[in-house]
């Protein structure tokens, strides 16, 4: 997906800041509740194609925008997880349309460059508390519902979250074959 960007664009990697609230486990899932920090987030929306399509097609516009296609020619580095959420339907199943957000690394939170790509736009966001399950592998669609499936079913009668959105992450370049890491997040209400 992201072959065309040098290796070099992972060699500063921040995380996205975070505080683990809470952890919890019911048979064998186990995660966490926590607090992501806001601010300002590089952001592509795509709609009318599935979730593995459009994803295919908002992150390499996202990868350029932080490897410097900008009006400031800045190659920003690497802020993980990528985040975008998604909009299931009634039935759990994903609507046509999705929206990456993208963390401006701290050193560009107060003045982010223009993104040379007017598909590209920057938000600010305030910081929301999610619950949390890791799994590994390289997710696709059925793997981000089915896991979020199983996130519910755990936090089933102790937790409130929103059920029109939720969010699936990676932290890891496509050339990064085992040992991956992603999650879904269900926003608490």
């Amino acid at each position: 997906m992201l072959g065309m960007i040098k290796n070099s664009l992972f060699g500063s990697v921040e995380t996205w800041p975070w505080q683990v609230l809470s952890t919890g486990a019911k048979g064998e899932i186990s995660y966490e509740e926590r607090t992501c920090e806001g601010g300002r987030f590089a952001t592509v929306e795509v709609t009318d194609k599935p979730v593995d399509e459009a994803l295919r097609e908002a992150m390499p516009k996202v990868m350029k925008y932080v490897g410097g296609s900008n009006v400031k020619g800045i190659g920003m580095g690497m802020t993980v997880p990528i985040s975008f959420a998604v909009f299931p339907a009634q039935d759990g199943s994903l609507q046509k349309k999705l929206k990456v957000w993208f963390r401006i690394p701290n050193q560009f939170q107060s003045d982010p460059p223009t993104p040379s790509d007017d598909s590209i736009h920057i938000e600010e966001r305030d910081s929301i508390t999610v619950y949390s399950m890791q799994f590994g592998g390289y997710a696709k669609e059925v793997d981000y519902m089915a896991q979020a499936a199983r996130l519910r079913a755990a936090l089933e009668g102790t937790a409130t979250y929103l059920s029109d959105v939720y969010f699936c992450t990676g932290y890891d370049p496509p050339m990064k074959p085992y040992g991956r890491r992603n999650e879904v997040w269900l926003v608490k209400t």
